[in-house]
């Protein structure tokens, strides 16, 4: 005899067979690129503040060195890391030879963790906190492979050493296109200190923890080393031009770029006819902007007719403002002797309409990202515009199928049970 339960799972599970059917396949994922290692440097504050013992009844200096051992006992394998040290070695008053005060103290590379923490144990809190020259240095240490590159700095109190402003230095080197991030930890900051390292961390795409436990410090350097070991997609840096017929020539993929304020930028995509050009533009504001702003993405030929553009506005604070386009280049046969018709170019223009405050310095530019993809279009103009809705045609189809189905047998089985209690 069927139950009702045993009816209602049957039910479930034609649907759920019926969806899965009507759902496409995903394409199988190609094997990943052999990537150059990933790699990290701890860059520590040894000035000679972190001898206040206000950490869990130790000091800072104490409390640094107990989490960077527990940190080097963890440490991924194939994870490149290195130690650079601020303030760790003069103790005089002279302020030009105190800011150059930064050092490595074990170099990038595969992890000795029992000379990394001896290294470590000779620290001694000692002079001035020289953070934009330790920034530079860190940047130098890491340079080189197209692997993730990350510098976690850890201080507590702001750099000692201006007019050199470690918010700068921070965006000089995101504005070299080297894919490199600036995590920071504040120790007890106070409030200029958070303020400074905020910056930092926001110009390179980093992340700001205010630390008052040594649980919590071992605990956050370990979590971003082990990010630096998670395969990310690194943007290819790029320099877009002030023309169409200047611009590089983009094939898929993700860049990055750097345009001032209300500047335009060109690129050029090569699609062939029967192709879709699906394309996205993020822009930072990586300082202090003004109210009312917006962003741009234009597609056009190369003689300046528009294809169709994606824009976006605001107004307040913002951190990133994005938009984005899809242009289907319409089939067209293939000319006598070639066996394929030939690649169109769509020019890509990316605006922005921001503006800064007269404090706000502009150089560099803010971040751009830009994402690109050809992928097949539709077959024809009625195709286009049916699916014109980010092609999710198949899950509305897929969805009203089913839900005809279940009525269906949803009806089938109220006529059914009817005829059982007549019957009984």
């Amino acid at each position: 005899m069927i139950t009702r339960k045993r009816l209602a799972a049957g039910v479930c599970g034609l649907l759920a067979a019926m969806a899965v059917a009507l759902l496409p396949t995903p394409a199988s994922a190609g094997e990943p690129d052999a990537k150059t290692a990933p790699k990290v440097e701890l860059t520590l504050d040894v000035s000679g503040s972190m001898r206040a013992r206000d950490i869990d009844g130790q000091s800072r200096m104490s409390a640094a060195k107990q989490a960077f051992n527990e940190v080097l006992d963890a440490v991924p394998d194939g994870v490149q890391l290195g130690i650079r040290t601020l303030g760790a070695d003069y103790r005089g008053e002279d302020r030009k030879t105190g800011c150059k005060d930064t050092r490595q103290l074990y170099p990038v590379g595969p992890l000795d963790r029992t000379e990394a923490k001896t290294a470590v144990a000779t620290l001694t809190p000692t002079g001035w906190t020289p953070i934009g020259p330790a920034l530079q240095g860190a940047a130098h240490d890491l340079k080189g492979g197209d692997g993730s590159r990350r510098i976690v700095l850890i201080t507590d109190g702001e750099d000692t050493c201006a007019p050199l402003d470690p918010c700068q230095v921070a965006r000089d080197i995101a504005a070299q296109g080297i894919h490199l991030t600036v995590d920071t930890l504040g120790l007890l900051p106070d409030a200029k200190t958070r303020k400074q390292l905020s910056c930092i961390a926001e110009a390179t795409g980093g992340t700001y923890t205010s630390v008052q436990h040594t649980k919590q410090l071992r605990d956050r350097v370990h979590q971003l080393v082990e990010r630096t070991a998670d395969p990310v997609v690194t943007p290819v840096a790029t320099q877009g031009a002030q023309s169409c017929a200047d611009a590089p020539k983009l094939k898929p993929g993700l860049y990055s770029d750097r345009e001032k304020f209300a500047e335009h930028r060109w690129y050029r995509v090569d699609v062939r006819p029967g192709q879709e050009l699906r394309a996205s533009v993020s822009v930072a504001a990586d300082r202090a902007v003004n109210n009312d702003y917006g962003v741009l993405l234009r597609a056009s030929t190369e003689h300046g007719r528009e294809l169709v553009r994606g824009a976006e506005a605001g107004d307040g604070r913002t951190d990133v403002i994005s938009s984005g386009l899809r242009y289907p280049e319409p089939p067209a046969d293939a000319p006598d002797g070639a066996d394929e018709p030939p690649l169109k170019t769509v020019c890509l223009q990316v605006s922005n309409s921001f503006s800064a405050p007269p404090s706000v310095k502009t150089e560099p530019g803010m971040p751009v990202e830009l994402a690109v993809d050809v992928v097949d279009g539709p077959s024809d103009a009625s195709d286009a515009a049916f699916l014109g809705l980010g092609h999710g045609w198949w899950l509305l189809i897929t969805l009203a199928l089913t839900g005809l189905v279940a009525g269906l047998v949803w009806g089938w089985i109220s006529r059914w049970r009817v005829s059982v209690w007549r019957t009984n």
